[in-house]
């Protein structure tokens, strides 16, 4: 534990307590990470799924009794000035995403717009800050969730696929930049995650494509990113990890 003392890791998207983010964030405060995180309820409210509107609270609230720092900010990724909230970070987890149905029939330049100002404008901006601000020899870690669009098509998120793809593109690049730097970059494909959006449908339909019998959890993701920002991962980089338990497209 002595060796995470001070550390600080800032992870984006922390709407829901059912989320991916939050169960990243309960994991690296189990380990002994501070957490600063960000949340922007706009728009989860707007989405199938919703969000009760204290759930930051909540999630700061639980967070805090694992015996670590918290910090919460509302933010909206897509102002300019987003990247200058970030402080001095030991880790930076780019988990907030933009995501709607749509494919080549009904895809409009505004809902385009919005999916790259959040999932491709915000991630790079967001890491460039963190790396100028590093001042660290070694240690430095940038995780992307990614969605494994390389893996198969995604009829029906077109503009999802194709922003989340430049996503791996920054991933292979920023790494070579930042390694300098001692700063590893890596983005995951946690695969199909149930947070509360799945409807039994889905959950039965998607069931038979995972070897190990069960749908992916969130903490699923978080186990593998507590990994990929600790000190026996400094060897990894550049890499994008799919750790979707078998999922067969």
């Amino acid at each position: 534990m002595d060796q995470l003392k001070g550390k600080i890791a800032i992870i984006t998207g922390v709407s829901r307590l059912k989320g991916i983010g939050a169960a990243i964030c309960k994991e690296l405060a189990e380990t002994g990470y501070h957490i600063f995180f960000t949340y922007w309820t706009d728009y989860d409210k707007k989405m199938p799924w919703s969000i009760e509107l204290d759930e930051p609270m909540k999630l700061k609230e639980e967070l805090i009794k694992k015996g670590v720092k918290v910090s919460c900010m509302e933010l909206d990724l897509t102002s300019y000035d987003a990247p200058e909230q970030l402080g001095y970070p030991d880790i930076l987890i780019n988990n907030a995403a933009y995501s709607t149905n749509n494919d080549f029939s009904n895809l409009t330049a505004e809902e385009l717009d919005k999916h790259y100002m959040v999932n491709v404008r915000a991630t790079t901006l967001l890491s460039s800050k963190f790396a100028q601000r590093f001042d660290r020899k070694s240690g430095g870690r940038i995780v992307n969730i990614t969605s494994g669009q390389f893996q198969g098509p995604m009829p029906g998120e077109l503009a999802y696929a194709t922003t989340k793809g430049a996503v791996d593109a920054l991933t292979i690049t920023l790494s070579a930049e930042l390694a300098p730097l001692g700063i590893t970059v890596n983005a995951l494909n946690p695969g199909p995650t149930d947070t509360g959006w799945m409807t039994e449908e889905i959950k039965n339909e998607l069931k038979p494509m995972f070897p190990f019998g069960r749908i992916g959890k969130p903490r699923d993701v978080a186990k593998t990113i507590k990994f990929l920002v600790s000190d026996e991962a400094d060897w990894i980089t550049g890499q994008i990890i799919h750790s979707e338990g078998g999922f067969k497209r």
